[in-house]
């Protein structure tokens, strides 16, 4: 990823924390649920990968392209069970994955100021169409995620904690899940940002 090290830093250690909590996702709920948490802590642990700051460690030529098989199979996975709304953000976020890994990779083609195509230019990498797009998806996806972590107000005549009834274990709790899923969106944005 190209950008200022603390950037990098910091969405390696968000990511990977993402990555290790889906994880721990796994454990329980139904088995879509299993498989979304699965897909995600794929992508967290994939994000923090390709953030690791140059500093510390740089991939090797041949890791950007098992990057872009192992998201591209990620997303095949994802068009093929594609029952429902996550899968599809599955998809694209497993494409964008493929796309970063095909314009990050040493020697890449990279857009030359006058929108050609080069190889070595010292221009922003990708496609700006596609990359804007990505841009747009991912802060509207952050945008609505944001909006749902928003707490409903408590039933009428109900106070809050009220009954004693303790609540979800706090890998299973789905407010966490979402604030995964939107840690995530954020730093796939600042990623883009980068190319």
């Amino acid at each position: 990823m190209h950008g200022p090290a603390l950037s990098g830093w910091l969405l390696m250690v968000l990511c990977g924390a993402t990555g290790a909590y889906c994880l721990l996702r796994t454990r329980d709920g139904t088995p879509r649920e299993r498989g979304s948490a699965r897909a995600e802590a794929l992508m967290g642990f994939g994000m923090a990968a390709m953030a690791v700051p140059p500093a510390l460690f740089t991939l090797p030529e041949w890791m950007w392209v098992v990057y872009a098989v192992l998201f591209g199979a990620a997303a095949l996975h994802a068009v093929v069970h594609a029952g429902g709304g996550g899968h599809l953000h599955h998809v694209v976020g497993s494409l964008a994955m493929v796309y970063m890994a095909v314009v990050m990779a040493p020697g890449a083609s990279h857009v030359a100021p006058g929108g050609h195509l080069g190889h070595g230019a010292e221009a922003a990498g990708g496609v700006p169409a596609l990359t804007g797009a990505l841009l747009v998806y991912y802060a509207l996806y952050v945008l609505r995620s944001a909006g749902r972590l928003i707490p409903a107000p408590a039933p009428a005549g109900v106070p809050a904690g009220a009954g004693g009834v303790p609540g979800p274990s706090w890998d299973a709790r789905p407010e966490l899940a979402l604030a995964c899923r939107l840690a995530m969106g954020t730093a796939m944005f600042a990623m883009l940002l980068t190319l």
